[in-house]
């Protein structure tokens, strides 16, 4: 007695069709599972024989053997469960095959029977469309980002007799269906820029960062507000598309960590490591490898705390994610690639002590203290940033002050204006804001006029700045001119970028 099971596994944020093929025959019992499968794969005969024995129905006394084709590709999680207790009932033709041909079936089992969650359900479900299922029975608990996926049946299971009685045309169950206007209601934020005082300045480095998905560095004595700014940017930065949540979210569904109950993440990630993260965790990585920070912040922001604590190697592998926008993991088994466009905002003290040029606080610290202490941020990842800004400490004028400052709304009004801009512009590109842009399209939508030549050639004369950030100048003019609506880049335009590179060199080497 033959059975197949269509079900599905994840490589990377893709998934794709596993057939688990059920094979009872007569002899001694055993039940073998082959298929490259991992620890957890293993494990699944011993919560399926129990699932089946606690739901009420018969487990057969032969010989079972379990084959997951693919059999060349590792097989791991306990998504499984389901399919190879459907497969062992099919077999034993307690279900017809007309009841389950053309659906997935994903599940975890637990002894008596529940189906608990799984990870990935939502880039199982994009592949589920893309290969024409009929439906996919799942975890109740992930129905949600399941759902959101149209044009394929989700169908949500609390237990396995359930599923077996709706397979059996004793009962029904109603596909779950989501509400894509209530997925995408403005929410509430706890925070805003109002709440800052003073530091003008710098919010307006973040406000050109925010509308042209520029990185940034922001360099001060402690308690001048650079890590209480960087928190209030999520405030400022446009809306999800739902192409975007969609990439995010299949990031998280991959690492189970979406929020419960939604079926998508609907605000922009905000991810903030601590200085003790490895490499592996940074960028990704493990024995199979998982997903990392940097893919976590997709689509959003990254934000490294006191920049030179973290260790050398660790900052260094951010070299080639700033770049190209993804993250590809080779390893002897396998070889993914994670999605990584994100913002990388980083904050820094000037030296150790953190008062170096602090016009009231003497710097206590040796020139070779300051140098050990620098010496940690490569000039190539620095080169890599677009905005370098100097936060001062804040002047008690500011503190006292009782008018507030420009509040988030405000500002989110100009960004959303700068970022249709750039819709409008890349259309037509796999681009989406001015520091994605390429060579050529710098060439293309940057061009200056022979006044703003000038600003540039005494810039990178006298300040010694590399070709990539005389792109990365351009860039942010770019940006400048399109908050002000301006189609062409103005020397002002250029003058205001140039100021953002000239941070005083010394405290970088």
């Amino acid at each position: 007695m033959l059975a197949r099971v269509l079900s599905s596994a994840v490589m990377g944020i893709d998934a794709y069709i596993v057939e688990v093929e059920v094979d009872i025959s007569q002899g001694l019992p055993s039940f073998s599972t082959v298929g490259l499968p991992e620890g957890a794969v293993r494990e699944s005969k011993e919560r399926v024989k129990a699932s089946i024995k606690n739901s009420g129905y018969k487990f057969p006394s032969d010989r079972i053997t379990v084959n997951l084709a693919p059999a060349d590709i590792k097989k791991e999680g306990s998504a499984f469960d389901l399919p190879m207790a459907i497969g062992i009932l099919a077999a034993t033709r307690l279900i017809s095959r007309e009841s389950y041909h053309s659906h997935l079936f994903l599940g975890e089992l637990s002894l008596d029977g529940l189906i608990r969650p799984i990870k990935g359900s939502l880039p199982i479900a994009v592949t589920a469309k893309e290969m024409g299922m009929r439906g996919i029975f799942l975890p109740q608990e992930n129905a949600p980002e399941a759902a959101v996926v149209e044009g394929v049946n989700i169908y949500p299971v609390k237990t396995l007799s359930q599923l077996v009685e709706v397979l059996s045309g004793l009962s029904k169950v109603d596909p779950f269906q989501v509400d894509m206007n209530d997925l995408f209601r403005k929410q509430d934020l706890q925070m805003d820029f109002s709440d800052v005082r003073g530091q003008e300045n710098v919010k307006r480095a973040l406000e050109i960062a925010a509308a042209g998905g520029h990185n940034m560095i922001m360099i001060g004595p402690p308690g001048a507000g650079k890590t209480m700014l960087t928190r209030r940017l999520y405030t400022i930065l446009p809306e999800l598309s739902f192409q975007e949540a969609l990439e995010t979210s299949k990031v998280y569904s991959v690492m189970g960590l979406m929020p419960k109950g939604r079926g998508l993440i609907r605000a922009r990630p905000f991810r903030a490591p601590h200085h003790t993260i490895s490499d592996a965790g940074l960028i990704g990585g493990g024995q199979n490898p998982k997903p990392g920070e940097v893919s976590l912040g997709h689509n959003g922001v990254l934000f490294l705390d006191e920049l030179p604590e973290f260790k050398k190697n660790v900052l260094e592998v951010l070299r080639q994610p700033i770049e190209d926008g993804y993250v590809t993991i080779a390893r002897a088994s396998s070889t993914v690639t994670y999605p990584a466009n994100f913002m990388l905002v980083a904050a820094m003290n000037p030296c150790p002590c953190g008062f170096l040029g602090d016009a009231r606080r003497e710097c206590r610290c040796s020139y070779l203290q300051i140098q050990r202490y620098h010496s940690k941020i490569s000039g190539p990842l620095m080169d890599r940033i677009d905005l370098h800004m100097e936060v001062p400490a804040v002047q008690y004028k500011d503190l006292s002050s009782n008018e507030p400052g420009r509040s988030s709304s405000d500002i989110l009004e100009n960004v959303n204006s700068a970022r249709e801009i750039q819709t409008n512009r890349f259309q037509r590109m796999k681009i989406h804001t001015n520091a994605d842009m390429n060579s050529r399209q710098i060439r293309r939508f940057c061009m200056v006029d022979s006044e703003s030549e000038g600003l540039l050639e005494t810039a990178m004369d006298k300040l010694g700045l590399s070709a990539r950030a005389h792109s990365r100048i351009l860039k942010i003019a770019r940006t400048i001119a399109d908050l002000e609506g301006s189609d062409d880049i103005k020397s002002d335009h250029v003058a205001e970028a140039i100021q953002f590179r000239t941070l005083d060199r010394r405290m970088l080497r």
